[in-house]
This record gives C-alpha cells, structure tokens and sequence, in this order.
C-alpha cells in the first residue's frame, strides 16, 4: 500500500503544474476515449502491446516497420510539436528489431531507430528528444544506398538516457547508469555510473548500496498506484464544475 507522505508528495506535484479545469467526470471521459484510441489504433501498430498502458498524446505517434514490442506498464508521452519515433528497417539483410521492456518512460521527441536489433531493458526512462539507433544510415563513402554499418543496442534495467542523448550503434549500457543531458555514447558504458560528454565518458559512479526508487519498484501494486491517482484527481478536481471549464478554454489567461 502507499502510505500518506507519498499520497501528500503527488498531490502537491500536481498542483504545481497548470490547472487542471475538468471535473472529475470530464476527466474520466477523456481517459475512456485515450484508452480507446491506444487499443483501436495505437496498440495494433505494435507486434506486442503491454497491459496497463499509460499513454498521453496517443496521436502524436510515429510507429514504421514491424518487430517492435513493448512490455507491460508503459508510459508514453507525445505532443503536435514532439513525436514519439519508432522505425524498424526491413529490407534485404536487414531486419530491425525494437524490443522495449516493462514499466519504461518514453517522452516528448523519443527517437528509436533499428536495422539491427535494440533491446530495451525493464524501467528504462527517455528524456525529451533522446535519440537511439543501432545504423549509420548511410556509409561513408557510399551515401547513396541505406543503411550503413549496423549494431546490435543493449540497455540493460534501470537506465536513463538524458535530455538530447544519442546513443550509437553497438553500444551496451549497463544496469543503473545514466547517460546524462547531450551526450554522445559510442562505447559500452558499466554498470551504476553516469556518462557524460561527447564522446561520453564516466563522470560520476553510483553506489550500488544504495535502493533507489526506480519504476520497476513504483509500480509493485500497480492497482494501488492506479488508485492512488485516481484519489488524488477526485481531491483535485472537485471544486471543478463545467461551467468554468468552459469559460478556461474560451477565455485563457496567465491564471489559467
């Protein structure tokens, strides 16, 4: 179960963002249709589609090719300006392959590219615009033809590739570490450190000691974060009416 300092902790995060102006009920509608929409469109586009999905912008996707799956629990955030980008190549020896785990976090601008094969461990977070491909796409000589020198991509549990990240073809990234925001990984990075630079190289090591919170851990009852949430949105929209909703999409303004 979720105790109260953690109820307390989400409650004052989601008052720190933008107003929210629906009513519960409003709110509740709109995440039908989401779910509707993930399951008619999104979902089929996928080789494997996990349960529990958690997906906002679901229209500002770019799903290209076949072989590509994600686990149970995702979450996906996408916008008009930000697609998310999944491409797999299939063409003469090439056959992509994008295989995301359990419980990761995709954000705004995510690019995700394969001629070869990437295997995305379980509670791996993206960062906006991060960007991960196991080709060249065109060779250095030869530019006319795709797709280049390729490479297998290994990201092992619990990696966080930063804001603008690029990680290259070949690269295996171990359990725990974080590519930090911009930096170019062309090497195998060990596990529970955190690379920056380009090229990228350690700059800090964690300590393996220490139990972190990951998203493996968050979401051990998931039905109970799912009701967390739900908990917090009836606290936080029930001075809500359709009234002023109304009025906060026709009459925006700075308190809005």
């Amino acid at each position: 179960m979720f105790h109260r300092r953690r109820v307390s902790y989400h409650v004052r995060w989601r008052q720190d963002i933008r107003k929210d102006h629906r009513p519960y009920w409003l709110k509740k509608l709109f995440a039908r249709y989401n779910d509707f929409y993930v399951d008619k469109f999104l979902a089929p586009q996928f080789e494997y589609f996990g349960k529990g999905h958690n997906i906002m912008g679901a229209k500002y996707f770019d799903i290209y090719g076949r072989n590509i799956s994600i686990g149970d629990y995702p979450t996906m955030v996408a916008s008009p300006d930000n697609y998310i980008h999944l491409t797999t190549w299939s063409l003469e020896d090439h056959e992509g392959e994008i295989s995301i785990g359990k419980y990761c976090l995709l954000t705004p601008g995510v690019r995700i590219a394969s001629a070869s094969k990437i295997t995305i461990g379980d509670g791996c977070m993206f960062a906006n615009s991060a960007y991960v491909s196991d080709a060249d796409w065109h060779g250095i000589y030869d530019r006319a033809i795709p797709v280049g020198k390729t490479a297998p991509i290994i990201l092992e549990e619990n990696v966080w590739i930063g804001d603008r990240a690029v990680v290259g073809k070949g690269v295996t990234i171990g359990k725990n570490s974080i590519v930090a925001a911009g930096a170019v990984v062309v090497k195998d990075v060990p596990e529970n450190v955190v690379v920056g630079g380009n090229p990228a190289r350690i700059i800090k090591e964690l300590d393996p000691s220490i139990e972190g919170t990951t998203r493996i851990k968050l979401f051990e009852d998931p039905d109970g974060l799912k009701d967390l949430y739900d908990q917090i949105d009836q606290y936080t929209l029930k001075n809500n009416n359709i009234k002023n909703y109304l009025r906060s999409k026709i009459f925006r303004t700075k308190k809005h």
